[in-house]
């Protein structure tokens, strides 16, 4: 093997990492063999990654994965759902600057400072606040269901309770911006109630999509409990609405005819969806993004009477 080193004509040529979809635990590439390439904005352009461009046959599988995972999921307590939420939070705060790096490499916005007294990118502002938005959710994870269930007061000998379990799978889907930020604050609440989750990384910036599918990998989350496509969402929107094992939608940043759409395959399964209309700065906003009632869209209530003891 020639010695680069010591021969300046011979260039060493990088090695483009091709980023894989998250399926199953597993990191396979897309089915039909696409992916496409990432360009740098810092660097003229230059190809700094490929994602894989999920198909249908991806998304189906996807789908059938969180089905097998979500039984599993769902009897697992809810403190043992806030802390593989919290774990995933720490293996998020050890790759921040990997992050960062992914949003400034396709979002002008986060290639400055935003703060120049204290010198934090927008970059690591938004993984920091994807970060704190797990914790509140790993909070979340064993309290929601006192705040959403109760005590219903009844005539006669009985207890009256209703109380909220999950749905099922879940279909999240990222607006373009912010990438990560968004995409975290779709997931979590999904899976804090038990609910498993299919997940669209943002189409125009896919690559923090693709790297948490790594953070999932390495944080304890079981085989199908989340999982992450990249993809163009104008190919897959058609296929989520109509897709009968999908249970429910949780997206962001769509336009009023992608609002339609999926609103429409609601008649083939009575899936839920709910889209948030929200300004990117918004989804910063932890009053708005961090409360149980973004859980609560994702469960069902059930009502049980109990005799009681008089």
């Amino acid at each position: 093997m020639p010695d680069t080193n010591s021969n300046p004509h011979l260039a060493r040529l990088e090695v483009t990492k091709t980023y894989k979809l998250l399926i199953d635990g597993k990191f396979p590439r897309s089915e039909s063999g696409r992916s496409t390439p990432v360009a740098d904005i810092r660097a003229d352009g230059n190809v700094v990654a490929h994602v894989c461009r999920a198909s249908r046959k991806d998304l189906r599988e996807a789908v059938e994965a969180a089905r097998r995972a979500q039984p599993g999921w769902a009897a697992a307590t809810a403190y043992l759902r806030g802390q593989i939420l919290y774990r995933m939070a720490e293996m998020l705060e050890g790759k921040k600057n990997e992050f960062a790096d992914a949003l400034a490499a396709t979002l002008p916005q986060h290639d400055r400072e935003s703060r120049a007294e204290s010198g934090v990118s927008s970059g690591i502002k938004e993984v920091e606040s994807s970060i704190d938005r797990l914790i509140a959710y790993a909070g979340w994870a064993d309290k929601y269901s006192q705040v959403l269930g109760c005590n219903n007061p009844v005539a006669g000998p009985y207890y009256n309770f209703t109380v909220p379990e999950p749905t099922g799978v879940v279909v999240a889907i990222a607006p373009d911006q912010p990438p990560l930020l968004a995409l975290v604050s779709l997931i979590a609440p999904v899976v804090a109630a038990g609910n498993t989750v299919v997940a669209l990384g943002s189409t125009a910036h896919p690559l923090t999509a693709a790297v948490l599918g790594e953070v999932c990998a390495t944080s304890d989350v079981p085989p199908g409990v989340i999982n992450i496509l990249t993809g163009q969402r104008s190919e897959l929107l058609a296929i989520i609405a109509s897709h009968r094992d999908v249970d429910a939608i949780h997206a962001g940043g769509l336009d009023a005819d992608e609002s339609a759409l999926l609103r429409s395959g609601t008649a083939e399964n009575i899936k839920r969806v709910t889209v948030h209309a929200m300004a990117p700065a918004s989804w910063s906003d932890d009053h708005l993004c961090q409360s149980p009632w973004w859980i609560e869209p994702f469960v069902e209530m059930k009502t049980m009477w109990h005799p009681s003891a008089s």
